[in-house]
């Protein structure tokens, strides 16, 4: 029954054949790639402005200039990251540069910035397209949380569903926002320059609360406005994502989403000084007032609205993309869980796509879908991954001396020197604001990454047959068996595990502990009229314990049988029920008891399945 739901839900299963055509071509890579980067848009602006306007109208003239800087970095890491793409296709984008150019420990910096971003794109990106709904319907403000959290799951089933699938749902929003947001920034520039019409501000400009500009304001608008540079890197990670030639493809998207950005972000930003729109806390969005003022509440301002809203969400989906694959490739490493490295059903890496959605549901949640009080956390972590993974580059070109290798030296040396001071104005602008959590943070993930990477290690080694003469190996060996069955009383399951165990060879112990003497006593009973030389040990537990005293037994019987060099098997009797709502009714004891009995050495753990037909089980 699950299965099937889990058919319908998400779709059915793929052949590993079909890898092939689960990957983007160009426009669906754009689409779902680029969608975060692109999506920032929506809030980059009102970063700027929510931090310069306590300069009053002067806070315009510096968004210009601050827009201006944040577009030439976004083409310095645009030429920094074509060059990751073309000296890194198999993809991992700067925890690969920076790991196999600046050493483990760098790389996994690295990754640990990335697995922040990725989280915390989600995280914004799907309140902030909440909040481009409740700027559009007020009276769904109560229940923001709510609707994100939903947003977030509804993400998560479409990207299971695989990737072409779920390029194919997102990939018509995504060139509605962008189509739309081109025609609202050139019909509001010819609105007003052109027809000279000129709307009121919805809101009025404050007073300037400072008396003069200073470099840190600056600095800390600057870093602000730096979210709408999160994203760039998601290409240069999932290049093994893109149809053939993948390289070429991923750098076609790239440059693509620049000349997006630039022309959204840059016309956005224009559109924001012209008509005055004001940041305002838990109100309508600077994108919304600018809507507004260019098609008032016609049609145009809720398709700007609603696609604005379906970005946001569409960037959560790049963080889909990206942060499985990164998994993966740390996991293919050995500093993640190896179950990160597992495809689904629908080839899509499962258990990264649920990872994020669940932790982002849970950032959502402390943060009550705050996005201002989210962003703060936002650029630290990608800024430090953008300036591992130039730096690294800039090691690479050194040690491979490929051709044109001293310009590759020039435009990363340049990048990674911009991308520096970048963080550190991030870091410094946004230290009070939460930036700080990051840091605490990062070396977290770190320290257990190198602990999971030693775990492996240990059990790679401990399980390694480099040092065995496998001509050597004695198949031929004969163990003494002792085989205990754990009963709690006489029926059907028991006796089929009995059976088998006597056929195994051997002395069968049957061990029983009861709780009431009743019980202990009709076993025994019972027990003497069966025709077997088989042993039964019956326990009584005055304490109503049954678990521990039955592995206590188990322990003292197996610490008994490696003095004589015999092994111990335990056979578990579990009868078989059919359905969710059975499997839900009976307890798994037996579960509990192979997992503990497992840690000792000398005792093989079997199950005795026994499976109730139609005429003895009725669900």
């Amino acid at each position: 029954m699950i299965n099937k739901f889990l058919d319908v839900l998400i779709g059915r299963p793929l052949a590993n054949e079909k890898s092939s055509i689960e990957k983007y071509n160009v426009p669906f890579g754009l689409a779902i790639m680029a969608s975060d980067a692109i999506s920032s848009v929506a809030y980059g602006a009102q970063e700027i402005l929510f931090v310069l306007i306590v300069l009053g109208a002067s806070a315009y003239q510096w968004l210009t200039w601050t827009s201006f800087m944040i577009i030439g970095l976004l083409a310095i890491l645009t030429i920094s990251y074509i060059q990751i793409i073309n000296a890194y296709p198999q993809g991992g984008g700067a925890y690969k540069v920076a790991k196999e150019n600046l050493g483990a420990k760098a790389g996994l910096c690295a990754s640990a910035g990335l697995i922040i971003s990725y989280i915390l794109t989600v995280a914004v990106s799907a309140s902030a397209g909440a909040d481009a709904i409740v700027s559009a319907f007020e009276y769904l403000g109560p229940y923001k949380v709510e609707m994100v959290v939903v947003l977030i799951v509804i993400l998560t089933i479409l990207n299971l569903r695989g990737i072409s699938e779920s390029s194919k749902i997102f990939a018509l929003p995504t060139y509605v926002f962008i189509f739309s947001m081109i025609f609202m920034i050139v019909y509001g520039l010819f609105k007003y320059f052109v027809l000279n019409i000129h709307p009121e501000p919805m809101y009025s400009v404050p007073d300037s609360t400072v008396s003069s500009i200073s470099i840190i304001l600056v600095l800390k608008a600057f870093s602000s406005g730096c979210s709408a540079l999160t994203g760039v890197e998601a290409v240069s990670n999932s290049v093994p994502n893109f149809q053939e030639p993948s390289p070429r493809n991923a750098k076609v998207v790239m440059i693509l989403l620049a000349t997006l950005i630039f022309f959204i972000f840059g016309g956005t930003s224009i559109l924001a000084i012209f008509y005055t729109a004001v940041p305002i806390v838990n109100g309508p969005t600077v994108v919304s007032q600018i809507a507004f003022a260019v098609f008032h509440k016609g049609f145009m301002y809720y398709i700007i609205q609603f696609s604005t809203a379906v970005i946001l969400l569409m960037a959560c989906n790049t963080a889909f993309t990206g942060f499985p694959m990164l998994m993966y490739i740390v996991g293919k490493d050995g500093y993640a869980p190896k179950q990160f490295t597992l495809r689904g059903k629908r080839l899509s890496f499962s258990v990264g796509i649920v990872a994020l959605s669940l932790i982002a549901c849970i950032l959502v949640i402390i943060f009550q879908a705050d996005t201002h009080r989210i962003i703060p956390l936002y650029a630290i972590g990608v800024f430090i991954s953008f300036t591992l993974g130039q730096f690294g580059m800039v090691n690479h070109w050194r040690k491979s001396k490929e051709k044109n290798w001293k310009i590759g030296v020039v435009i990363n040396g340049i990048g990674s020197v911009v991308t520096l001071l970048t963080t550190l104005i991030v870091l410094v602008g946004k230290f009070t604001e939460g930036a700080f959590i990051v840091l605490i943070i990062i070396p977290i993930i770190i320290i257990g990454q190198v602990k999971i990477k030693a775990h492996y290690e240990k059990i790679a080694a401990g399980l390694s047959v480099s040092n065995v003469r496998l001509n050597k190996v004695d198949f031929k060996i004969k163990y003494d068996h002792v085989i205990v069955v754990p009963i709690a009383s006489l029926n059907k399951a028991a006796i089929g595990a009995l059976q088998y165990a006597q056929s195994l060879g051997g002395k069968v112990i049957a061990l029983n502990v009861s709780t009431d003497m009743e019980s202990m006593d009709k076993l025994k009973s019972r027990w003497n009229e069966l025709n077997t030389d088989m042993v039964l040990v019956s326990k009584y537990s005055p304490y109503r314990a049954v678990v521990t005293p039955l592995l206590d037994n188990i322990y003292q019987i197996a610490d008994a049988a490696e003095e004589e060099d015999e092994k111990i098997t335990v056979i578990v009797p579990q009868f078989m029920t059919h359905g969710l709502l059975a499997s839900i009714l009976h307890n798994h004891t037996g579960l509990f008891i192979r997992e503990s009995l497992l840690k000792k050495g000398n005792i093989i753990v079997s199950t005795y399945p026994y499976n109730l037909d139609n005429n003895d089980y009725v669900d």
